[in-house]
């Protein structure tokens, strides 16, 4: 069976649920070899082999923490030219959309982005994508050259399947462009405690219906009783309530949780294209022709303010 080359996004040796996801995707359409890159690359082994992975190739290098995405593509291209892998599956993350990019063009083969399924296809791995804000579905496959996948996180479930995930150090000859670019200080971000956005298996979104930046402690309350992410609307976002980074939408972030709540959003098209592909999708507002109802799975017509702290309440005394 043909090779599958995962690039492995991990945070010192922890890796992280999408690619998991990939590794389950993978075999789908061949054999997955993950390449983890930096520090921690050899301690993601046992849990890349856990999900999958026959064979793991690693390396660690100043580059990869000193300067930004030239060295993990040398790394990448090294790595596909040592395995000649039937495709290449990475996660639909920035850095990631930007690693694989580069990598198909220095590799002169065609790239399918933001892939929300993925299959096996008489003639190579067929895609599948969500297009014109999640309003029609398309299947792709890369015609020339070997596939180069970027794939949504939340996209499939994470399936444990034991493999070998032999360890083998990888070795990378870094280009002239590698150091071109320097990371010169870093800032760690505040952490909530919430799951990131991208990645949470349920989103809580408020919207205009919010009225304030000081109502969203009760989108957050909900949030944190479910184990969530909060999200927000571009209203919410455009009038100061609540940071960007939360935002969803056309402009802000695209998310594919396993259930989206969406609180007093009115359902542009604008936020429907980053939620859309949501698998259980509910709404709460107090406007019964509002578009986010065309739309939801469930639907509770009625004010944010009753219904959102009553959820609340019911589901940690359910937890409880």
């Amino acid at each position: 069976m043909a090779e599958v080359l995962v690039y492995v996004d991990h945070v010192d040796g922890a890796v992280r649920k999408p690619t998991l996801e990939l590794l389950t995707l993978a075999r789908r359409v061949g054999e997955p070899v993950a390449v983890a890159l930096g520090a921690g690359a050899e301690a993601t082994a046992a849990t890349l082999a856990e999900h999958g992975a026959v064979k793991v190739l690693t390396a660690d290098a100043p580059e990869f923490a000193d300067y930004l995405v030239v060295p993990k593509v040398d790394a990448l291209q090294a790595a596909y030219e040592a395995v000649s892998p039937a495709a290449v599956l990475v996660p639909s993350s920035a850095e990631g959309k930007e690693i694989a990019a580069r990598l198909a063009v220095r590799i002169k083969s065609g790239i399918i982005t933001d892939a929300v399924d993925l299959e096996a296809g008489d003639e190579g791995p067929v895609a599948t994508q969500s297009a014109f804000a999640a309003s029609y579905t398309t299947k792709s496959r890369v015609s020339s050259g070997t596939p180069v996948i970027t794939v949504k996180p939340n996209s499939s479930a994470v399936e444990a399947a034991p493999a070998a995930g032999a360890v083998e150090a990888l070795a990378v000859s870094f280009s002239e462009k590698a150091t071109g670019t320097k990371v010169v200080s870093r800032t760690p971000r505040e952490s909530t405690g919430r799951p990131d956005l991208t990645e949470a298996a349920i989103v809580v979104s408020g919207g205009r219906g919010v009225n304030g930046a000081e109502n969203f402690s009760i989108i957050e309350a909900l949030a944190d009783s479910l184990g969530a992410a909060v999200g927000a609307s571009r209203a919410a976002v455009d009038a100061g309530w609540y940071p960007h980074s939360n935002q969803v939408g056309q402009t802000g972030k695209s998310v594919s949780p396993q259930l989206y709540i969406a609180s007093g959003i009115s359902g542009a098209i604008q936020h429907r294209a980053g939620m859309q592909t949501s698998k259980t999708i509910v709404a709460i507002n107090k406007d019964a022709e509002a578009p986010i109802f065309d739309l939801v799975d469930y639907g509770v017509v009625g004010d944010l303010f009753d219904v959102v702290p009553a959820l609340t309440d019911e589901v940690n005394s359910r937890k409880g």
